[in-house]
């Protein structure tokens, strides 16, 4: 089974630099994207029966945004955590006989830190949702989480200590997410892997040179370790500020 999750920055700028070129290349089972920044009939995508179609729009015009592909048609799909809706479109989950699936965008904390303290409650309740999931059948979680875990995981992490996506508190939330029984799967095949990022800022130069961070996961729950072949990064995927992330594990049962 393989899985991409692209957080794509603007889907209808995306689709005109290559996204549907890469889409039917790639042939996923399921495909995320984050970042959508489209209201309801914005966009249609093209891609004939073969796909399930599944939106999370924001109440916010030209904002955040998530979606999913798949060929594979959910037993259901929820929107958001707690009521089934959220006014920023960030979650979905589609449940599957033998496991869930949820793609997310994690809120960023902004360039000052204005909204740390909103992430870090929604950190908390975003991984007690996680573990409740986790409790009636093994999860994969992907998307954009908007933060570097380790110091690896960024080109320059001695001068973004307390930046936004790099902050101790951020990262703490990572670790007491793993340590509930997630897996990043990236790390687990290449624990010491070095300059393998996911986003990069649009400054000149910066992706020429590979001043990235990785900041776009998957995670799957501890028993489902067993099962992961592969996991990658398409650096060399343009259309976005962002490249995707792929997944490759056995059918889960």
């Amino acid at each position: 089974m393989k899985l991409i999750s692209w957080n794509v920055n603007g889907l209808r700028a995306c689709v005109n630099k290559g996204f549907y070129d890469y889409f039917k290349e790639m042939d996923a089972d399921i495909f995320c994207i984050q970042e959508s920044k489209l209201q309801e009939g914005q966009i249609c995508m093209t891609f004939g029966s073969e796909y399930h179609q599944y939106w999370n729009y924001a109440e916010r015009k030209g904002y955040s945004g998530t979606a999913v592909f798949t060929r594979r048609k959910p037993l259901s799909v929820r929107y958001g955590m707690e009521e089934d809706s959220e006014p920023e479109g960030r979650i979905i989950t589609l449940e599957f006989e033998a496991f869930y699936l949820v793609t997310v965008y994690t809120p960023n904390s902004k360039r000052d830190l204005a909204r740390l303290d909103y992430r870090l409650e929604w950190e908390d309740r975003f991984r007690a949702y996680l573990l409740g999931l986790d409790a009636v059948k093994p999860v994969i979680v992907c998307g954009d989480l908007n933060v570097a875990h380790q110091e690896i995981d960024l080109k320059n992490p001695k001068s973004n200590v307390n930046n936004s996506g790099f902050t101790p508190e951020e990262r703490g939330k990572m670790t007491e997410l793993l340590n509930a029984g997630f897996i990043d799967t990236f790390r687990y095949l290449y624990p010491d892997r070095e300059g393998a990022y996911t986003w990069w800022s649009y400054m000149p130069k910066i992706r020429e040179r590979n001043i990235g961070w990785r900041i776009d996961y998957f995670l799957v729950s501890d028993r489902l370790k067993p099962l992961i072949r592969e996991a990658q990064i398409d650096a060399h995927i343009m259309g976005s500020d962002h490249c995707p992330v792929i997944l490759e594990i056995d059918e889960i049962t």
